[in-house]
């Protein structure tokens, strides 16, 4: 017998080829006991090459686990599910059963309960259809599971960029490195900071009423916080948000339309009016233009020359005239 078919039939547990929703046999009956009655002999050679292959298969084996006993992973990496999307992951499973295995840990404080790392759209589906789940089970630690957890949707460029802002900063928030959270997402410093600012900047409330918007990229969500930053600006995207058409919107359409309500109102440069500045012997010397915001003064050059200098010159110290006088007034006011 070739060395490689050494382990064929000797796990018991039959993997589902394809896109099968077949069976998965996890009876402890079945499976083989392990070589710790070998003793020191078990370790070496090639029945301990095979003992600690089927040990390792054990610890990765697929299972089929009720919907009830696993639960969400402790950092949520998700806003919200479609759900034009779930339907469509429903009667997906529905006609083709679940193609791909959720990946599961060994529930850190509940025995006979399990944590999920990834696959929580797949977990909801079928707990919808009353269906098994099937799970790769690992016995991960904290780190390794918020790490496989953003890996996996990361390859899968399935997180959103506000997902992925949210999921850096919660993993922040609850003590793990800076160089965990780049290994999950797989960013650079640069990129991590980038989005735990993102996250933070942005009241929570107003992420998760936008929710997970796809097609809104990293410097239309920056500019967003940005733009509330201004006096009052949070007070009118929540006004935005309380509308009626707004919950109907998609989330795209929901952040566009909280970003059109922060846009800066130009103001309107309506002329009040306009008119020629004239010495007492009425020759013209310039003209000015009173606007609402600015009164635009232009002393002709060609005719009084010196008068513009001189202008310039004394302008700061009538300025700090005007204020004097001002203050005092303010003064005798109070």
């Amino acid at each position: 017998m070739a060395r490689k078919n050494l382990l064929a039939g000797l796990t018991g547990v039959l993997l589902p080829a394809g896109n099968s929703d077949a069976q998965v046999t996890t009876d402890a009956s079945r499976q083989p006991s392990a070589a710790a009655h070998l003793g020191v002999l078990g370790t070496r050679g090639a029945i301990g090459a095979v003992s600690r292959s089927i040990e390792q298969l054990k610890a990765h084996s697929i299972v089929d686990i009720a919907p009830d006993l696993i639960e969400a992973s402790f950092v949520s990496d998700r806003l919200e599910t479609s759900e034009e999307h779930h339907r469509a992951l429903v009667e997906s499973i529905r006609e083709h059963g679940q193609q791909v295995p959720v990946l599961v840990r060994p529930h850190p404080v509940k025995e006979g309960h399990y944590q999920i790392a990834y696959g929580r759209r797949r977990l909801l589906a079928l707990a919808e259809l009353g269906r098994n789940v099937r799970a790769v089970v690992k016995p991960l630690s904290d780190e390794q599971l918020v790490v496989a957890q953003g890996q996996e949707n990361s390859a899968r460029k399935d997180l959103t960029f506000i997902e992925k802002a949210l999921f850096a900063a919660r993993l922040e928030q609850s003590g793990y490195s800076r160089e965990i959270i780049m290994a999950a997402l797989t960013v650079d410093k640069t990129g991590l900071s980038r989005l735990i600012s993102s996250a933070v900047k942005i009241p929570q409330d107003i992420i998760e009423g936008i929710g997970s918007a796809p097609s809104v990229g990293r410097d239309r969500w920056a500019e967003l916080s940005t733009r509330l930053e201004r006096n009052g600006a949070l007070a009118l995207a929540r006004s935005e948000m309380a509308k009626e058409e707004f919950s109907a919107a998609t989330s795209d359409a929901k952040f566009e339309r909280v970003f059109a309500a922060l846009a800066p109102k130009l103001a309107k440069s309506k002329i009040v009016r306009s008119f020629a500045l004239k010495a007492k012997d009425g020759a013209k010397f310039g003209n000015a233009r009173d606007e609402p915001l600015t009164l635009m003064l232009a002393i002709d050059k060609q005719v009084a020359a010196g008068f513009a200098q001189y202008l310039l010159a004394e302008l700061p110290e009538l300025y700090a005239s005007f204020r004097k006088k001002a203050e005092a007034v303010d003064d005798v006011a109070l």
